[in-house]
């Protein structure tokens, strides 16, 4: 059964509007995890405003001349302006930044709320053009709690079927991974990345997103990726590969710690799917016990990416340890235990190579009190 949650990226928005209105508010986060709905919600529930909500996802050629429409909308009525799909506009970037400046010099700016999906491309007009005019609210896949309060999933379901709450409803039906692939991982392959992007060979792209998630939370060569998809390019190939599926928010690939910038740069990705359902769709059936403490540990590094803290893995020789997080100086070694025979000498051998560091563990006991608040269960 759905219950109506409230995410973080609207206590967030309240917050932002309230104290720094000054800022245009731009929430970006994956495909189908319910920042339109939550925004819409909110505005038709919360907001003791006028408010203008737009989608450039609704318009058949959503161009410059649109967005100002919209904008002057928001002006006359001084309103809230809100752009679903901004990324869907024709040279938005470009337009928000000289909307927003005529404002600014006029002393009448309106406060605007832009809502995206499709990273790269967002990214770019921010930096680009946007510079100094926005706070960035990231939305992320549905963790455990929100999917248990929401949907009144179990542990053992959000492992499997975690992360996107529109697929919710189809667990433990055979429609569910045709669902997954072909209206959400397809689409984002389609829409996000490829209508955008210019990739060689688009059935080889698709088929290296498989092989990718089939490693959830585990370190891998480039060179071995590439001679997996059996392609004759060069290990550049399967980095922008990865680089296109990160900002698509698909996975992470997480570099090697280490205190030369140059290892880093050199090192194996380590491969973070950032939710379950992508490893799960691949084998459709009851999880071994080391893939299961796979998935706990992806489940982790997921809730560590949400921290927008530095994140890492570390190996020397057969020491290891899973994730590797960093704020400034502190440096904070995190161990995954699941079950895996696996002891903690490669934990005991970092925090002596790194003195200072501190060792956190955590298991599927104690999961539920890192995921409530990570930052301070890590302190």
């Amino acid at each position: 059964m759905k219950k109506l949650i409230r995410l973080n990226i609207i206590n967030e928005l309240c917050s932002n509007l309230s104290e720094s209105p000054q800022f245009i508010q731009v929430i970006l986060g994956p495909r189908q995890v319910g920042k339109t709905t939550s925004v819409l919600n909110y505005l038709e529930e919360e907001y003791q405003a006028p408010f203008v909500f737009s989608s450039a996802d609704t318009i058949f050629n959503a161009t410059a001349i649109w967005l100002r429409e919209q904008w002057q909308e928001a002006r006359s009525q001084k309103a809230l302006l809100v752009i679903d799909e901004i990324q869907k506009v024709e040279n938005w970037s470009e337009v928000v930044k000289s909307l927003w400046d005529e404002d600014k010099r006029n002393k009448s700016p309106i406060k605007c709320v832009l809502l995206g999906s499709s990273s790269l491309d967002l990214q770019r007009g921010l930096t680009e053009s946007l510079t100094g005019r926005f706070q960035l609210i990231s939305a992320f896949h549905w963790n455990y709690h929100e999917s248990q309060e929401g949907y009144d999933l179990t542990l053992d379901e959000y492992m499997k079927f975690g992360g996107y709450p529109g697929s919710y409803t189809l667990i433990n039906k055979e429609s569910w991974g045709q669902y997954l692939k072909n209206s959400i991982v397809e689409t984002v392959i389609e829409k996000d990345i490829l209508k955008n992007h210019t990739v060689k060979s688009p059935a080889l792209f698709k088929q290296a997103f498989e092989l990718l998630i089939s490693y959830p939370a585990q370190e891998i060569s480039y060179t071995k990726l590439l001679g997996q998809l059996q392609n004759s390019g060069n290990t550049e190939l399967i980095k922008h590969y990865i680089r296109l599926y990160e900002g698509a928010f698909l996975l992470k690939a997480l570099e090697k710690f280490s205190t030369s910038a140059i290892k880093v740069r050199s090192s194996s990705p380590k491969i973070l799917p950032l939710c379950p359902a992508f490893y799960y769709s691949n084998i459709l059936d009851e999880y071994a016990p080391a893939e299961k403490g796979r998935v706990l540990e992806l489940m982790v590094g997921a809730q560590l990416v949400r921290t927008g803290l530095e994140l890492y893995y570390w190996r020397e020789g057969q020491n290891e340890v899973d994730f590797v997080v960093k704020k400034g100086k502190r440096i904070w070694a995190v161990e995954v235990k699941s079950g895996r025979k696996r002891g903690l000498l490669g934990l005991e051998n970092f925090l002596a190579k790194y003195p200072g560091s501190k060792a956190v563990i955590i298991t599927l006991e104690n999961y539920l009190d890192f995921e409530k608040d990570p930052k301070t269960f890590l302190c």
